[in-house]
């Protein structure tokens, strides 16, 4: 008898966990409903984090959704969730835009807030940070160098809108063995430390062995203490590339270096494989802002505050890299084409010093090599173009001896214009919200039309500081239908500069959600 019901139990919850494709989490803390490991997933029942993390391909199906609910998540974690395929990907995310936490600062040895070892899994919708105080300069007591996130192994796996700071190492690790990656719309600010020498923990860490593109968009990569995007190897891959087949496009990266006190590369594309076998190799660059503190009133733009470096070993250099329409800027040494073999690059806008190169890409300008066309040039001097140990050049003077950027143009500083939106794309932690980038070289406040971003029908709106989501302005829209975003110094930017989140308000349910803080009986 005894026998049989527990042959029954296990047939009866084996019957419920397959029979529901939404499972639920809560924090193992929280007051009303704590998740266990011994769960079921259930709202009644549901998990703790680890516990849900911890699930394999048998027991969860593909299109399954794992609903994280609101609260702090206080620990490390590690997911070995195996997703069946591409096409029906398991869903960890954040429930019905609740706010969820991951809280990395809590006893561990682990040595990042999540720790990825899984499969066509979707990440989204949450936070992951470490709360309080912790030390975060090297020596100190307690120290620890812990990342947000290492995806460490596992393909076909997605990273979408989420919050990844103040972690005392890098934000994302996204190395060689999890092909098919995708990281998009994430908010990725204030990671790092302070090392023995300098500041270290960049924002996102890039490696790529499979065959399958790498997709890096929509992102804001921002005030990491060392650089922004970083795609390299500090090693020989022994006879393996793993530098290879990396998208970026839309991405707004900005001052990677500052809380340490010193700017430096917002991107660097490069290899330090002396072998000369692991090359930096099929990486597009399209349609970015890769932006570092520059005074616009300045005639000299002096100073070191490199934003976009390609190539770091002679032996190593990168191979069919693109670059197509960026807008570069930072001081001196804002663009740095150090070593290359092969490279397009067209239709970007650059504000530097002068444009560095090493001497080694002598070996390899040329136009069947190097394609350049269509860019605009903005330096302190007319003689533009500076290769190490050989010359500085004019654009006629390098075009005539390269034959090369004979459609590109080169001006004075002072004659730089953008657009005053740079990126705009559609926010996912609001109802209706959009995240901008903006750009005014005098500091003045930028006009938005709501109408030309689908959200006609709206009266109100707030602007947010996209980091921390603090309302910086509200306001109503008058005749004319503008949104005016004042320029500051919000997260370190310089006035010319900023980003922001505009939020549109629906009248209807604000009304509502007043009234149901009143009279919640009502409702």
């Amino acid at each position: 008898m005894r026998l049989k019901l527990i042959l029954f139990s296990c047939l009866f919850l084996s019957l419920i966990m397959f029979g529901q494709q939404e499972f639920h989490v809560f924090p193992a803390d929280h007051k009303d409903s704590p998740g266990s490991a011994s769960g079921d997933g259930s709202l009644a029942r549901p998990w703790d984090l680890q516990t849900a993390l911890n699930w394999k391909k048998s027991q969860l199906k593909g299109g399954y959704i794992v609903w994280l609910h609101g609260g702090i998540y206080n620990g490390r974690f590690v997911s070995t969730i195996q997703g069946e395929n591409a096409r029906d990907k398991i869903v960890v995310s954040a429930y019905a835009r609740e706010k969820v936490v991951i809280n990395g600062n809590s006893p561990s040895k682990r040595k990042a807030v999540l720790e990825v070892r899984g499969s066509h899994i979707v990440f989204k919708n949450f936070e992951i940070t470490f709360l309080g105080e912790f030390p975060r300069r090297q020596g100190e007591k307690g120290f620890m160098v812990v990342d947000g996130i290492s995806h460490v192994s596992g393909k076909g796996c997605s990273f979408f809108n989420l919050k990844i700071h103040n972690n005392p190492g890098s934000g994302i690790g996204s190395w060689k063995r999890t092909g098919g990656t995708t990281i998009e719309n994430c908010k990725i600010y204030n990671n790092g430390y302070f090392s023995k020498v300098r500041g270290s923990g960049v924002g996102l860490y890039v490696q790529n062995a499979s065959d399958r593109m790498r997709v890096i968009q929509n992102n804001f990569i921002f005030n990491n203490y060392y650089k922004g995007i970083q795609v390299w190897s500090a090693s020989s891959g022994k006879g393996v590339e793993f530098i290879k087949n990396v998208l970026f496009e839309n991405n707004v990266v900005f001052n990677n270096g500052l809380p340490a006190g010193k700017l430096v590369d917002n991107l660097i594309i490069a290899s330090d494989d002396r072998s000369g076998v692991n090359r930096p190799r099929n990486i597009r660059v399209n349609s970015n802002v890769f932006y570092h503190n520059t005074d616009f009133n300045s005639r000299s733009n002096s100073g070191n505050a490199p934003s976009v470096t390609l190539g770091y070993n002679a032996r190593a250099p990168i191979e069919d890299v693109s670059l197509n329409a960026n807008i570069i800027i930072g001081k001196n040494n804002a663009l740095r084409i150090l070593h290359a073999k092969s490279l397009s690059f067209e239709n970007n806008t650059i504000y530097a010093g002068y444009v560095h190169f090493n001497s080694s890409v002598l070996a390899h300008i040329n136009s069947a090599k190097w394609k350049f066309s269509g860019n605009r040039y903005f330096t302190k001097r007319n003689k533009a173009f500076r290769i190490s140990r050989d010359s500085d050049y004019t654009i006629d003077e390098w075009q005539k001896r390269f034959g090369i950027d004979s459609e590109s143009r080169w001006n004075q500083l002072s004659q730089l214009e953008l657009k005053p939106v740079l990126f705009l794309n559609k926010n996912h932690d609001y109802e209706k919200a959009y995240d901008i980038a903006v750009f005014d070289k005098l500091g003045g406040p930028v006009s938005i039309d709501p109408d030309k971003i689908e959200a006609s029908g709206y009266k109100s709106y707030h602007i947010r500081n996209i980091g921390s989501g603090e309302i910086l302005v509200s306001g109503s829209f008058d005749g004319s239908r503008k949104i005016e975003v004042p320029m500051g110094t919000f997260n370190g930017t310089a006035a010319n500069f900023g980003v922001y989140t505009i939020e549109f308000i629906d009248e209807i349910k604000r009304r509502q959600s007043f009234l149901r803080k009143l009279f919640p009986w009502l409702f």
